[in-house]
Formats: structure tokens, sequence, C-alpha cells
């Protein structure tokens, strides 16, 4: 009997498993050695596998018929806030609720930690405060603000995966949006690389509309955020993007988060017409509606907001078509505090929703009521953000060589998320007391158990690594 604490080698047992969004449900073995923590043996159906190890140096790992094996989910939208807001989230917590949704790898938003990621110094910073306590890889994205433009080589040369900016108020006085000049001045560096300039797709929209109403009705905040802002701040984007690529100085360009249904038209045409632009939405726009949001539940503001069922179902088919690329949580917690729950105030609560921990069995219970499939899962919490993010030469699915990233869960147990469940540090969200299907019961990051169901108690200490390759 192998003693699992002195293990060299791991080998993987499944009866299920889909390890890319091209591989058919089948039962596969996946082998790996922990000392570089890379898959080096892959098998499927009943093949033997090629490679011997020494039994008293392999753990085997063999998972229950309810069980399927996945790759591993990198989340590329998580607001961690360290350093600067570590009251509002931090790396560990952070890192180990993602570790607890099946998760192994994160990309980090340049904002809400101070200071933000705009800068080689500031980014040292970053780094510095991340090390040791990370569960889960973590990447970066940098930051696009006023007069920064001339950081954004070296910050590429320091390891990040791209650049965001807000093309509206970001509701931190530390990063302040940018015009169209200043965007320019960014896609002048950017053109011709392969980083990805990521938009807060919001701007003013030079047209009047409804501000008025009650400041705890969610039908006011919705009106204060009408679709207009979004398509508005896509158009410009889209034509800045063609304008590039016309003159041979192809940028990169994503649009975050996108809520606003409307805005679909305008991006199917651009990916026709072949223009380098991808789109990301988020969990909460497909999961929720604003008819069942209740006045005063603040816990629920966002920006964009959540809009109503019938732009869910438009964004549900964007998604299932190819238009939208992948979904991400857009983890943004805060302090109760923040939230203003005792006032429901939603002109004054902070937005964002804190939801890392939820994001597989949220996409999977709403997403297999559309005939969203397992290999839709993989490809759009796996495959599609580790290319988008140049991560794809080792995560995104389970092949020899790269890194031994895995997520086990049973698509068909039920459960309510409970707060003595949540791992991140403000125990506030939207899906509290909500019914999902989609348990996740162990996560590995290079081979190694960083989750455990069993053990939910007692956390492994962080495994994780900050990528900057």
């Amino acid at each position: 009997m192998a003693n699992t604490s002195e293990c060299r080698w791991l080998l993987v047992k499944a009866q299920k498993a889909v390890l890319s969004p091209s591989h058919d449900i089948s039962p596969a073995s996946v082998l790996v050695d922990r000392t570089t923590g890379k898959v080096i043996e892959v098998t499927t159906g009943n093949k033997a596998l090629v490679t011997q190890t020494d039994p008293t140096k392999t753990e085997v790992m063999v998972l229950s018929k309810d069980q399927v094996l996945i790759p591993g989910l990198l989340d590329a939208h998580v607001h961690l806030n360290e350093p600067g807001r570590t009251e509002w989230e931090g790396f560990a917590t952070g890192t180990r609720a993602a570790a607890a949704g099946g998760i192994s790898t994160v990309i980090d938003m340049p904002l809400n930690a101070i200071p933000p990621t705009t800068t080689p110094a500031n980014f040292e910073t970053k780094l510095a405060a991340a090390s040791g306590q990370c569960h889960v890889d973590v990447g970066f994205w940098g930051g696009v603000v006023p007069d920064n433009a001339e950081e954004l080589p070296n910050l590429i040369s320091m390891g990040v995966r791209g650049f965001k900016c807000f093309l509206i108020e970001s509701g931190v006085d530390e990063f302040p949006c940018v015009n169209e000049a200043q965007v320019r001045l960014a896609m002048d560096k950017l053109a011709n690389t392969n980083s990805l300039f990521l938009f807060h797709a919001e701007m003013e929209a030079g047209v009047s509309y409804n501000v008025e109403g009650d400041e705890r009705a969610y039908s006011s905040f919705l009106n204060s955020r009408p679709q207009v802002l979004e398509t508005t701040a896509i158009d410009m984007i889209i034509r800045l993007t063609r304008e590039y690529h016309q003159k041979n100085k192809p940028v990169n360009t994503h649009i975050v988060h996108l809520s606003a249904a409307s805005a679909i038209p305008a991006i199917r045409a651009a990916k026709k017409e072949g223009l380098p632009l991808t789109v990301e939405t988020c969990f909460h726009y497909l999961n929720f509606t604003s008819e069942a949001i209740e006045d005063g539940a603040t816990h629920y503001k966002c920006c964009p907001p959540i809009r109503e069922a019938v732009n869910r179902d438009a964004l549900w088919d964007a998604l299932l078509d190819g238009t939208i690329d992948y979904v991400v949580s857009d983890h943004s917690p805060c302090t109760a505090q923040l939230k203003k729950l005792d006032s429901g105030d939603f002109a004054q609560a902070w937005g964002g929703i804190a939801s890392v921990q939820f994001g597989l069995p949220v996409l999977w219970s709403e997403g297999r009521k559309r005939g969203a499939t397992i290999q839709n899962i993989v490809h759009w919490l796996s495959y599609a953000p580790a290319k988008l993010t140049q991560l794809s030469h080792r995560k995104g699915q389970v092949c020899v060589g790269h890194d031994a990233d895995l997520a086990i869960w049973r698509p068909d147990a039920a459960f309510d998320i409970k707060i003595e469940d949540i791992q991140f540090k403000n125990k506030l969200s939207p899906y509290i007391g909500k019914h999902f299907q989609g348990t996740v019961d162990r996560t590995l990051v290079r081979g190694q158990v960083v989750f455990d169901r069993a053990a939910i108690s007692s956390f492994p200490p962080p495994l994780g690594k900050v990528i900057l390759e």
C-alpha cells in the first residue's frame, strides 16, 4: 500500500471523463508525475497504461460511478482585492473559494486592490502580497488608466495576460476611466501582440434616460443602467478594433461581463467580419432575472445589471451559438456594510456579486435545461478561457504535457448553498439558499489535491503558484 504523502505518481481512474470539449464522455485513466505536476499519459476506454510506475510510490484515485472527471476550471475574471482592501477579500480566502468550486486557475483583476496593477512597481507589490497565499494558480490582468500607456510594454514583459480599462467610472478613485483618445494610446502599444485588451463596456450615451424612482426598488437601479450604455461602448470598441485591424495593427479586444442582449447583433456581425473580438458573460446574468429581484435586495447589485428574463434567454442563445466565448464569475465581493443591506439603497450599495465558488453548478443547473452538455461546460469554463489568457499550452484540457489540473464532480448531485459552506471572506451572496445540481468533490492543481469535500474543514496548505510566463 502506497503512502500517499510520499507518492511521486498519481493515477486517476474515472468511469466517466470529459477531457476536452471534443472528447466524448468515456472511461479514462490519467497518470501524473507529481515532481513536475504534468500529465504523462492518458488512456480512454479500457486501454491499459503503457508507463510502468513503482506501486509503492503511486497513489491510485478511483472515482465512483456518479463522479465525472473534467479539466480544472479557469475563472478569468476575479477580484482578489489584495493588497489594500483585504477586508473585502484576499488571496488566501478567494483562492480557497475557487478551489472549492473546481477552479484550478484564476486571473486576478487589476483594480480594487491598492495599488492597482497599472505600473511595474505596483505589480511587484501585488506579487509580494500573493506570495505563499494561493490555493490555486493565479495569473494577472494589468490595467489601462489615463497616462499609463508607456507602462504597458514593461507589464507585458513581467507576465500580465492583458489589460482592462473602464469606459465609465469604475467606482474606485485609484482606477479612473479612459476616453477614446486614451484607448487609442493603449491600442498603439498593444497592436500586434498576444495581449488581450479588456473593456468594461459601459459609457455615457448622450441620451436621456430615467434615473428617478425609489432607491430601494430594483427597477430604479435597472433603469439607471440601460442597455444603451453597453451598446454605445461596444459600438466604439468594434469601430476601433476594425480600424486597427484594417491598418494591419490588430489588437485583440475583449468585452467583459456582457449583460445587454441588444449588443449581440453587432458583436455577431463583427465576429463574422473576422475582427479579433471576444466576449464573456457572467453566471449571474445567465441565472438570475430582474423580475425576481426584490426591492432592497442589494446583494444582487452589479454593473452592468442583471436584466429581464427575455434578455437572459438571448444571452443563453448567444452562448450556445458561440457568439459569447466563455463565462466567468466576476467575483467582486465587499463587506456587508458596503452592500447597504440595512437601508436597501441600490444607489449607495457597492456593485459586485460574490460567486467564484459556485460557477460550475450555477451554469450547469441552468444550462442543462437548455441542452448544454458537459463538453459545453468544459469549453466555456476551461478550454476557451485558457486559450484567451494565453495558457492553452498548459491549461484548459487534460492531455499529455499539460498541468495536471483536474476537477471531480457529480453532475446529478443536488444541494443547497449554505453560509457555512462558503469559503470566500464575506459570506454575502445572492446564491445563498438557492438549489443547484453539480457538486464539486475534489480539485487538483498540478496533481496535488487542493480541495476535498470530504475534508472541507481542513484545507491543505497553499500550493498554487503565480503564472508569469
